[in-house]
């Protein structure tokens, strides 16, 4: 039966940085985009205010590039106008902050720190210039029926009911997502949520004035800095303004532990004692009583759809812990797979009869090929808070990460680090995930001999004796090239 021809209209609940990338996908291909937002719009001044202090700094890295070039309108581009490159991590070691550097990768791969506000109001912005995208901001979704597509939404401000209609409702509105919630009435949705033991504060480190009289960085702007403190760490990462933004992680208990200025300046001074002079005790204070002590929720959801008629994107649909830097790049990635199914599966504009299935196997397509993605991710970013507040300061950490680099070097197709497999490819989430399990057991016979190397270096070069750590040096490279050719042979 033909319907005639009309050209498709989505709903996007949410205009956060995913929804609004949505948005500039689905109007580049020719659909009637409008995008409903609970908050106020961010970019007028007087709600700039409201949205401040909420919010973890953002590590845009591959993934997320890549979904941003994908627009064909340089939004790449315009985001790393204010972003800044961070090549590794910048350890802050013991209560004195002894810095000890370390790459993300051998060949000086960068994250990008950027604001998460500006970024977000460059993508309502861009998006907005679309002839074909409308945004409506301060209303909420109260219910959604999906089979006819109707959503009925409130003006927070009026308090009036809002009825609205499109063919495909898409949702990208967070964690606590109310479009989820509809399409949990639809389908035998498998949904979980949890919340981990530990919050976070933001605080800040300002710029110094410099001997010239203008605003420098008071540390090094090319690093994200962390002071692991094994139960608890404290992280920061540069700003345009030459400042940085710092959150600290812990455990709620700690939190609690902390009743006024000379039990967080006690507390600071036994473990951030660096920090200290870096923020500014009075900064310090006011910051920290002031700004929420946030928690850090676990989304798990599958299937991610609804026939041809509803599809949740981003922290809706696996909302994760911020600690692998990925909850944004992997929304973004949501947004450029579900837009690759669409041409996959030739989806028009515009629906030309009833029999056209083209959107629900798009759709059918995205939550088959992206759970196990979506799931390796989630347990990656779990993992890699151990990672960085205990296990950065390991000597077994520190060796397997010399000997993965070495053999990367060496190896660059057969051994891959995991964080350049997540953070600096499109490489799938789970592949990234099996191969790093698979490359555990000849790193473990590497280090091994490497570690017998050290053992007989220290025992023959005798490592309290200067004139002979060059005798020891050559040991160890011996004893790790020996290791690598064996290990290159069984591989091959």
């Amino acid at each position: 039966m033909t319907t005639g021809s009309k050209t498709r209209s989505v709903a996007i609940v949410g205009a956060g940085p995913v929804g609004s990338l949505m948005a500039v996908y689905f109007a580049n291909r020719g659909w009637n985009v409008h995008v409903y937002e609970t908050r106020p719009d961010m970019r007028l001044p007087e709600n700039k205010a409201k949205i401040q202090n909420r919010s973890i700094n953002l590590a845009l890295s591959v993934r997320g590039l890549t979904a941003l070039k994908g627009t064909g309108l340089a939004l790449d581009e315009l985001v790393m106008k204010s972003g800044l490159p961070m090549r590794g991590r910048m350890l802050h070691i013991g209560s004195e902050g002894q810095l000890v550097s370390q790459d993300y990768g051998v060949h000086s791969e960068c994250i990008n720190s950027v604001d998460r506000a500006k970024l977000n109001e460059d993508l309502i912005s861009a998006a907005e210039e679309l002839n074909n995208v409308q945004f409506s901001f301060d209303v909420a979704l109260k219910r959604a029926d999906l089979d006819k597509g109707t959503l009925e939404l409130e003006n927070k401000t009026t308090k009036e009911t809002i009825k609205a209609h499109a063919d495909l409702i898409v949702g990208c509105d967070g964690a606590y997502s109310a479009v989820r919630n509809s399409l949990m009435r639809y389908v035998r949705l498998d949904f979980e949520q949890g919340y981990i033991p530990h919050g976070y504060c933001e605080l800040s480190i300002p710029a110094k004035i410099g001997a010239n009289g203008e605003a420098e960085f008071a540390m090094d702007p090319e690093h994200l800095h962390i002071w692991p403190r094994h139960k608890f760490m404290m992280i920061a990462l540069p700003n345009p303004d030459k400042s940085f933004t710092v959150t600290l992680f812990m455990p709620f208990a700690n939190f609690e532990m902390i009743h006024n200025k000379d039990d967080l300046l006690k507390f600071f001074e036994e473990y951030f004692t660096d920090a200290i002079q870096l923020m500014g005790k009075d900064l310090l204070i006011k910051e920290y009583f002031k700004n929420p002590k946030g928690s850090l929720v676990m989304v798990r959801a599958n299937p991610y759809h609804y026939k041809d008629r509803c599809i949740i994107l981003g922290d809706a649909a696996h909302s994760m812990v911020p600690f692998y830097g990925q909850g944004m790049n992997c929304g973004f990635e949501d947004v450029r797979i579900l837009d690759s199914l669409l041409s996959e599966f030739n989806v028009k504009s515009t629906r030309e009869s009833d029999s056209d299935r083209s959107l629900e196997q798009a759709l059918d397509a995205y939550t088959a090929r992206r759970a196990k993605d979506l799931k390796a991710i989630c347990e990656l970013a779990l993992y890699n808070y151990t990672e960085m507040r205990h296990s950065v300061t390991s000597p077994v950490y520190l060796m397997r990460k010399t000997v993965e680099s070495w053999l990367h070097l060496l190896m660059p197709t057969k051994v891959i680090p995991l964080y350049t497999m997540v953070s600096f490819s499109n490489r799938p989430y789970s592949e990234a995930y099996a191969r790093h399990h698979s490359q555990g057991f000849w790193l473990g016979v590497t280090g091994a001999a490497v570690g017998l190397g050290i053992a007989a270096g220290l025992v023959l070069a005798g490592w309290r004796q200067r004139r002979q750590l060059r005798e020891m040096s050559d040991l160890l490279k011996a004893a790790f090239l020996t290791a690598a050719n064996s290990v290159q042979k069984l591989i091959q």
